[in-house]
């Protein structure tokens, strides 16, 4: 049996996750969906198309969907969802999760890595964040939950652009891709946006196409060399090896809407480690065991592409707070530059930290 992708949706609160879930539950013309909902709050998916209500919150709604609301455990909806699948009592190829407003979807996520039997049947396809334009700047400079989602996310989609000016938006991605350079933005308008961009993105996959997205290594090079110059407003510096200007950066989305310059500096970074040299497998995994030991929490989402010792294949690892998987990738081609990449997106990382402890790793 092929495991069922799981997509995990998640935004702050009046961001549009129930307008972008009913799209996609309208749109996904036969297909059968689970949604899975965190909880039901104010903003829960609309009675009108739900049909029953059982006592176990499993609903079955109007459009052949099933959709549950989970106040105790997610392991044990999803176990249930699987064992009454087994038995032909509810029919659903893949689940949608919608997270509170102020969740952090990071437990959601562990979820599917620490429990074997959860880990058998399904698959983490993507987590998808929304970010509210009109509301962003506020919500990312005084809440870690809005900051903490936009880190997790393998897909962004900005709401309510039509609210701001073309600017403030420009401002707002900019900051964003400094948040987390690995998940593409797109804006979208009143949820509409095609089902292929939403469903099957293989964010979460170690077996996709493993290499971090080279367009972001791209602009990231721009941007390390560029001391951010790029018509956002400059920094006020030129460190040419400066990966994190928020601080630095003086274009709106930086500063608070009551007019002083004040700049706001985003703990949830990202910085990307490479490397020539291949790794030691035993040095390298006995320092990721102590970093996640001790950064764990901090540590929202990582990812690598890396050239070991003692392998002709690439080795991919990829990690949520604590817990990391890694896997055997393709072999590296035939003159190929055997190069490690590695990505770190989390909340005050010690970068240099980091960066001394992987050099060490190197053979």
């Amino acid at each position: 049996m092929s495991l069922i992708p799981v997509t995990i949706l998640t935004g702050f609160l009046g961001s549009g996750k129930t307008t972008l879930l009913k799209r996609v539950l309208s749109e996904a013309h036969g297909q059968k969906i689970a949604v899975i909902e965190n909880e039901f709050g104010e903003e829960n998916i609309d009675s009108d198309i739900l049909v029953t209500e059982s006592k176990e919150h499993i609903l079955q709604m109007s459009n052949g969907c099933i959709c549950c609301t989970i106040r105790e455990d997610l392991r044990e909806t999803l176990q249930l969802l699987a064992a009454k699948r087994r038995k032909g009592l509810l029919d659903f190829e893949r689940i949608v999760i919608e997270t509170t407003g102020l969740a952090d979807p990071g437990p959601v996520a562990q979820t599917f890595f620490m429990d074997e039997e959860i880990a058998e049947t399904y698959l983490i396809d993507s987590i998808i964040t929304l970010v509210d334009a009109k509301h962003a700047a506020q919500q990312l400079n005084e809440r870690q939950e809005a900051r903490r989602q936009v880190g997790f996310a393998d897909q962004i989609f900005l709401s309510k652009t039509d609210l701001v000016s073309a600017e403030e938006t420009d401002a707002l991605m900019h900051r964003l891709k400094h948040m987390n350079p690995r998940a593409p933005i797109q804006s979208v308008h009143f949820g509409e946006v095609a089902l292929s961009q939403v469903l099957d993105l293989r964010g979460f996959n170690l077996n996709t196409k493993l290499d971090i997205d080279p367009e972001f290594l791209k602009e990231d090079e721009a941007h390390d060399h560029s001391h951010c110059n790029h018509g956002h407003g400059q920094c006020d510096h030129g460190h040419a090896h400066e990966h994190t200007h928020g601080a630095h950066c003086n274009h709106p989305s930086h500063q608070h809407s009551h007019g002083h310059h004040h700049h706001y500096d985003d703990d949830v970074k990202s910085f990307v480690y490479r490397a020539q040299r291949p790794f030691d497998p035993a040095k390298l995994e006995d320092f990721l065991g102590a970093i996640v030991n001790i950064y764990g929490p901090r540590m929202l989402r990582y990812k690598g592409v890396l050239n070991m010792v003692g392998t002709e294949r690439k080795v991919i690892f990829q990690g949520v707070h604590q817990l990391m998987g890694s896997d055997l990738g393709p072999q590296w081609a035939a003159g190929e530059e055997r190069t490690s990449k590695m990505v770190f997106i989390g909340i005050e990382l010690p970068q240099d930290i980091l960066t001394q402890g992987l050099d060490q790793c190197l053979v």
